[in-house]
């Protein structure tokens, strides 16, 4: 059996070759190192030295696929300490400096794996590069970048600014000083790539054979196919598989939950790589006001619940400082402890600031305590606990061992969103009253 070209990058050794310098025109080394970063999966660094000039140059491509939604980080940056935070740009995220009003388009820059420093200092070169011709053709332009410059070296020194990232491909990351816990300064947006942005990535835009059958499925389950003894088909369609991408198949059935509403769940099992999960859509409109519910967990029998989590809720455990913010592991239906362990592995899998050697020891035992304490609440070791979900939409559902009666372990809030809560969903722009009307 053949090696893995990408490998985990405590095994990783560059590979260097040689390369002429676009300074100086003479030969320089390229360093190439193929390797996996947890968030990312498979990258390509590459990193260029000229012994003759002196240049330097290094960039991050991301060599794995795209997720399945863009989305936008919004960092404040609050004072010097955070210029220290690491970053990864991919090569389709853009830049924003809000109060600058200054944007630098994806492109303008490779894939980057650097600090919010090094981001400024790398505008600040670029800015700079032509202001000396500026000064000669177009005085008010080179003044204004001046401003400019000026601005950005205080940002350097610690002054607060505004930093976002838009990436279509959903593969940018901003270390978070705060794990496990939601750090206050990012706040991340998920949203779904429009026709242009699928484009630029160079995805397929319209739909493929598979998403076709998929469309074609659902519009039989829709129409309520039965079998012969009155119980919904399970609908197969073909479909390629998120980790190899080898073709397999995914199931799809829609079923009511008792006191709740009907729900479409998809099941996908690879043959190839054994590569398994399930995905849930709620059914039916959306409601009127967001659903919060709380279970007080007091014993192993809490963990076998059935729960189902929306896309758009958000899941937190106090007592162990789990949050979740909505959008997180998407779709699920399973347990309260079968979703307890994907958190786990998800949360695991995805800090790749944490366990490098760029992380402090103390940010690795914080976060090592941290997993140990979600393995004990799953290992049913840790008791009481409570558990929140809370999903603007009420699309998410926790099993009552007492229905129809009320359970006294949980407690139900609905509650009214906010308009910031219906703007990030989309609903602010939603017409439903003489929408056939131009």
């Amino acid at each position: 059996m053949s090696e893995p070209i990408f490998v985990d990058l405590s095994e990783s050794k560059p590979t260097e070759i040689e390369s002429l310098c676009m300074k100086c025109q003479e030969n320089g080394i390229t360093r190439i190192l193929l390797s996996k970063i947890p968030h990312f999966k498979e990258i390509i660094i590459m990193a260029f030295e000229c012994p003759h000039c002196g240049f330097r140059n290094n960039e991050l491509q991301s060599a794995g696929s795209v997720n399945e939604r863009g989305h936008t980080i919004t960092l404040s940056i609050l004072n010097k300490d955070d210029m220290n935070r690491q970053i990864v740009k991919s090569d389709y995220c853009s830049l924003k400096f809000i109060e600058l009003d200054m944007e630098i388009p994806a492109n303008r820059d490779r894939g980057l794996l650097t600090t919010v420093e090094g981001l400024v200092s790398n505008a600040i070169d670029d800015l700079s590069a032509g202001q000396p011709i500026r000064k000669a053709t177009d005085e008010a332009v080179y003044n204004r970048i001046e401003e400019i410059l000026a601005t950005m070296n205080e940002y350097k020194e610690g002054k607060p600014f505004t930093l976002v990232l838009d990436d279509p491909s959903g593969n940018s990351y901003v270390e978070n000083r705060c794990l496990p816990s939601q750090d206050p300064q990012i706040k991340l947006r998920w949203y779904t790539r429009t026709a242009e942005q699928q484009a630029f990535l160079g995805l397929q835009s319209d739909q493929t054979p598979a998403e076709e059958a998929a469309t074609r499925a659902a519009q039989v389950v829709a129409s309520e196919m039965v079998n012969e003894d009155g119980i919904p088909e399970v609908m197969t369609f073909p479909a390629n598989c998120p980790s190899c991408h080898a073709p397999c198949s995914t199931n799809m059935h829609v079923m009511e939950i008792p006191h709740f509403k009907e729900v479409v769940i998809m099941a996908t099992n690879c043959e190839h790589c054994g590569y398994k999960s399930n995905e849930v859509k709620a059914g039916g409109p959306i409601s009127d006001k967001g659903r919060k519910i709380t279970l007080r967990m007091t014993d192993a029998e809490d963990l076998s619940r059935d729960i189902l989590k929306s896309e758009t809720c958000g899941l937190s455990i106090p007592e162990i400082n789990l949050e979740l913010t909505p959008g997180t592991l998407g779709g699920r239906f399973t347990t309260v402890e079968g979703l307890i362990r994907q958190v786990h592995d998800e949360l695991k899998d995805r800090a790749p600031f944490i366990q490098g050697d760029s992380a402090s020891e103390e940010g690795k035992k914080r976060w090592n305590k941290f997993l140990e304490n979600l393995t004990a609440v799953a290992d049913g070791q840790r008791f009481p606990v409570t558990l929140i979900i809370d999903d603007p939409l009420s699309n998410s559902y926790l099993q009552n061992l007492y229905a129809p009666d009320p359970d006294p372990e949980i407690t139900i809030e609905d509650y009214e969103r906010d308009w910031q809560t219906n703007e990030d969903l989309g609903l602010n722009d939603m017409k439903l009253d003489n929408y056939q009307e131009s």
